[in-house]
């Protein structure tokens, strides 16, 4: 491959990770923005980003073209893939989304291309799965007529402060020549500068582990709030305290969902099987925090039996959606464990969100989300998510 400037890129998917990179991109570069949806494109045509990670001026004002069109790729040789890694129903991966963009990427794939997935996946999966995709579908030989590399996303939705440009980017490549191209057009946009990984299985291990640990840190936060309950004191004063030490880790306890923290550690267990290796911190872990939306709702029962309350259909309002605060997003929420172990005491249980879409929810959740002016009569409320808007209630919200 020839060490040619790159004026123009193309991303793969318009998601999370995808439409803020490519805005990101398009201040410095020819843009191609491509997406399965055609809802989503024509959205962001218009200038609206249902996620709110976009704002409508920085749309409207950004150099890309959207399309649903893959074959547009003919013109791009620096193709950046952004789809969605999640796990099954028996929390096995799911590859079929970067099985489906390597296809549709191959058939259109030109000689001296480079492809740059930022997927969260285990290690491996670059080159061992996506690469021979590439290739049947291109017909070109890899590593001769097209190269590939990885670079793991870091985006945390809803979070204005760690960006594309100031989160330092891991880069890796197949080759230097392939790893130094990628650094000319990552520093385009991440100002803070990329670390040089020292293989793609490396990067893709590096991004896994990344949520791997804090969804074990935040595992141990949840099992000593279950012990302070036991022990009858106050988990947020414990942990007040203990943060008063300078190497105290300040995490919390609470719900772990979404797509990052709750996904990832099954990536990496999935690779310890085919190792025959048996993951037991980071199991125990994912157990742990699987458990707390039933805990949860465990709770809420007792507490209606012991005010005497009538649990057979008594009246629950559950504060709360999506994975975490202040964000639409309500994938993989963990809310959902506590809605349905409640439903499973026959509990009548409603549900709020200010930010989540409402036909989102009625088809994750089996429910409307209802409007905090017209819910009264409740026997019990659980605060779920903590929305900005929820912790400036008046406390006459409660009576």
């Amino acid at each position: 491959m020839q060490n040619k400037k790159i004026d123009k890129v193309a991303v793969v998917g318009l998601g999370y990770v995808g439409l803020p990179l490519a805005v990101a991109l398009s201040n410095s570069l020819e843009v191609l923005g491509l997406d399965i949806s055609e809802r989503r494109v024509e959205e962001l045509k218009k200038g609206h980003d249902i996620n709110n990670e976009s704002t409508s001026q920085e749309l409207k004002s950004s150099k890309i073209t959207y399309s649903t069109d893959f074959s547009k790729l003919s013109d791009y040789k620096f193709i950046i893939v952004t789809v969605p890694t999640p796990v099954d129903a028996n929390k096995r991966p799911d590859l079929s989304f970067l099985a489906l963009a390597s296809k549709s990427i191959g058939k259109y794939l030109q000689e001296e291309s480079i492809v740059v997935y930022e997927s969260t996946v285990y290690p491996g999966v670059t080159e061992e799965y996506c690469m021979p995709i590439l290739e049947k579908y291109s017909g070109l030989k890899y590593g001769t007529d097209f190269n590939v590399g990885y670079s793991p996303e870091r985006i945390n939705p809803g979070d204005k402060v760690h960006t594309v440009e100031n989160v330092i980017k891991i880069i890796a490549g197949d080759s230097d020549k392939t790893l130094n191209i990628m650094e000319e057009v990552y520093t385009k946009v991440v100002k803070v500068g990329v670390y040089k990984a020292a293989s793609i299985k490396t990067a893709e291990m590096a991004k896994v582990i990344e949520n791997t640990q804090r969804d074990i840190n935040i595992a141990l936060m949840n099992e000593i709030a279950l012990i302070c309950q036991k022990l009858e004191i106050n988990t947020l004063d414990v942990l007040n305290a203990a943060r008063t030490k300078w190497n105290f880790l300040p995490y919390s306890p609470g719900l772990v969902g979404g797509h990052c923290i709750g996904i990832d550690p099954y990536y990496l267990t999935f690779k310890c099987e085919e190792l025959n290796y048996h993951p037991q911190m980071i199991l125990s872990g994912r157990r742990i925090n699987d458990s707390i939306g039933k805990y949860i709702a465990e709770t809420a029962i007792k507490k209606l039996i012991s005010n005497d309350k009538l649990v057979r259909s008594a009246n629950v309002l559950i504060m709360g959606a999506t994975f975490k605060e202040d964000i639409k997003d309500i994938r993989n929420s963990k809310v959902l464990d506590i809605v349905e172990e409640l439903r499973d005491y026959n509990v009548n249980v409603f549900l709020n969100d200010p930010y989540a879409e409402p036909e989102h929810v009625k088809k994750e959740f089996k429910t409307d989300l209802v409007n905090l002016k017209n819910i009264q009569n409740m026997d019990c409320i659980i605060f779920a998510v903590q929305h900005k808007p929820y912790m400036s209630l008046e406390s006459s919200f409660l009576r």
